[in-house]
């Protein structure tokens, strides 16, 4: 059953890098120098065809990365690398906690060092090349830090707390880790931009002037109490502009990168403010959280039927169990269930979008948030032309097109 197990878990990772790899393809065959007539108005010839080369090298290169990625797995996989990790572990400890952490931290580590070559291409070369970049090697090796050691506090900590509770718990640790990761989740719904934004990024409240007046007024039109407007230094790393909205309740915040401020008029921004206040009014982001922490209950119930299987681990060619190796081979096989759950939250996402959208055409106006949707896409050199079934597997926004033309239907 454990060699069963084994290939399986072999037939799942091939299916998953096949079915990219055609997903690429698929996509590409929508590509096309010359530019399309719904295009027109929206790109002009010379900035689509860059929009075009920035797919093709950025395409080839998720496929280089993703092919390195593909061939590790099946070296470890296969020459049993999982099981040689873990017995250098317990040559060290055999503490469950401790064994975890060193376990999944080399692995991290070693992941993270193979992966900063690609990284550092992808930013100094690609990113530099098409006019994006703004990262300095300073700034690229301080993230790299940080994400490093907040890893090693926050999933270290959580880690060690979800094992702690398996161990003394038995059974019903899936119930008690739930609720521990659902006031997690809580929490960094409502703080992460307050605790760890400001790690990698300066925010500011935004200034008095005719853009926050704009704003203010808006959001007094429609009932919605906003004390929370902040600018972020996005051009710290790149020239493409994005905008969010992030908390519950009092904590609730509106974030605008510096870039979209710079490349749009007022009456863009205020759209675009409209859609993310849309999001709040219609619970987007209350409905977001309840259904994650519904899929991490469900996945914590599941994992808890199987992780005391012996089978778990002879499936990596490990004779010991251990909850490190039960939970690496347990996410291999959740995978496919993990695509489809991933499937259906991008369905709803893309049906919030849609919401948001009508939100901000109803209350404020529809050309204006179209304008900013077109300026945001031209200047990120985005695709406007996915294939469906791209869109279907891998956005979670609606693509640009169909954005405007529901924008447009509020007009009639």
């Amino acid at each position: 059953m454990a060699e069963v197990l084994f290939y399986i878990i072999i037939a799942i990772i091939v299916f998953e890098y096949l079915l990219e790899r055609y997903l690429d393809y698929l996509n590409s065959t929508y590509w096309n120098n010359e530019l399309p007539q719904e295009l027109e108005g929206i790109y002009d010839t010379q900035k689509y065809r860059k929009s075009q080369d920035y797919l093709r090298v950025n395409q080839r290169f998720s496929q280089l990365t993703d092919t390195f990625s593909f061939v590790l797995m099946m070296l470890m996989l296969i020459f049993g690398g999982f099981a040689f990790l873990d017995g250098f572990v317990r040559q060290y400890t055999t503490d469950p906690i401790l064994m975890a952490l060193l376990y999944f931290g080399i692995l991290g580590l070693a992941a993270d060092i193979l992966s900063t070559p690609f990284s550092v291409y992808d930013t100094f070369v690609i990113e530099e090349k098409f006019g994006f970049n703004k990262t300095t090697v300073k700034t690229f090796i301080l993230d790299k830090v940080k994400g490093w050691v907040l890893g090693m506090i926050i999933g270290g900590g959580l880690l060690s707390l979800v094992i702690w509770i398996y161990e003394a718990t038995g059974q019903w640790f899936w119930l008690i880790a739930w609720g521990v990761l659902s006031v997690f989740m809580i929490f960094m719904t409502m703080f992460y931009s307050n605790v760890i934004v400001p790690l990698f990024n300066k925010q500011t409240p935004l200034e008095e002037g005719d853009l926050r007046k704009a704003i203010e007024n808006f959001a007094a039109r429609v009932s919605f109490r906003l004390r929370n407007i902040y600018v972020i230094d996005g051009s710290k790393r790149s020239t493409k502009a994005n905008a969010y909205f992030s908390g519950l309740g009092a904590r609730k915040r509106i974030v605008l990168y510096d870039t979209l401020i710079k490349d749009h008029t007022t009456e863009e921004l205020v759209g675009v403010l409209a859609h993310e206040i849309g999001h709040y009014k219609k619970k987007h982001t209350l409905t977001g959280t309840i259904l994650s922490v519904i899929q991490t209950g469900l996945m914590l119930f599941i994992l808890s039927l199987f992780l005391d299987n012996p089978l778990l681990a002879a499936a990596l060619g490990v004779s010991e169990p251990s909850f490190h190796i039960g939970i690496l081979t347990f996410g291999l096989l959740y995978s496919p269930f993990s695509m489809v759950t991933g499937l259906i939250m991008n369905m709803i996402s893309r049906k919030n979008e849609y919401a948001a959208d009508n939100y901000a055409g109803i209350n404020y106006n529809p050309e204006s948030l179209g304008s900013a949707l077109k300026k945001l896409s031209v200047n990120n050199l985005s695709n406007l032309r996915p294939h469906p079934a791209y869109v279907f597997f891998n956005y979670s926004h609606p693509p640009l097109l169909r954005r405007l033309a529901a924008l447009e239907a509020i007009k009639t």
